[in-house]
C-alpha cells in the first residue's frame, strides 16, 4: 500500500498504528477507525458486519466527519478557557468522547489531523487507553 490510496495522503505506517492501538485498547467492540483533516478523511478499519460496502460505509460516516471536524476550531478556544480560569486544574483539552444510547464516538485531535472511533460498548477506562496510543502516534512518539 502507499499513501496515495488515502486521500488525506495518510502514512501506511501510522494508519497500522492507529488501527493497532485502537483495537488493542478496545477489542471487538471497536466498529470503526476514521482519520479526517479539516477537509477529507479515511476509514481505516470497519467492523466487517456493519455496512455492505465501502462506498455505503463513507456516505453513512461522512456527516459524522464533518460534525467533528468542528472540533480543529474547538480545541484551541477549551484549551484557552481552561487556563483562564482560576484556580482551575482542569488542564488541556485532551480527547471527546460522545455517548450515545447504543454505543459511544470518541474523537483525538492533533494539529490539523484526527482521529475517530466508533465503539458498541466498553469500559470507560479503555478509551482513555485508546485516545492515549493513538495521540501518542500523531505527534509521532
Amino acid at each position: 500500500m502507499s499513501g496515495k490510496l488515502y486521500r488525506t495522503d495518510l502514512d501506511d505506517e501510522l494508519a497500522t498504528g492507529i488501527v493497532s492501538a485502537a483495537r488493542t485498547s478496545l477489542g471487538d467492540t471497536l466498529r470503526s477507525v476514521l482519520y479526517f483533516t479539516p477537509s477529507a478523511f479515511d476509514i481505516l478499519y470497519l467492523r466487517q458486519d456493519l455496512y455492505g460496502s465501502t462506498a455505503d460505509a463513507r456516505d453513512a460516516k461522512a456527516q459524522l466527519v464533518e460534525f467533528e471536524q468542528a472540533g480543529f476550531s474547538e480545541v484551541p478556544v477549551r484549551t484557552a478557557v481552561a487556563r483562564r480560569e482560576r484556580n482551575s486544574d482542569i488542564g488541556d483539552y485532551e480527547f471527546t468522547v460522545r455517548f450515545h444510547e447504543n454505543g459511544f464516538v470518541v474523537r483525538v485531535l492533533q494539529r490539523d489531523i484526527g482521529v475517530l472511533l466508533t465503539i458498541g460498548s466498553m469500559d470507560v477506562n479503555a478509551f482513555e487507553d485508546a485516545a492515549i496510543a493513538i495521540q501518542r502516534l500523531l505527534r509521532g512518539e
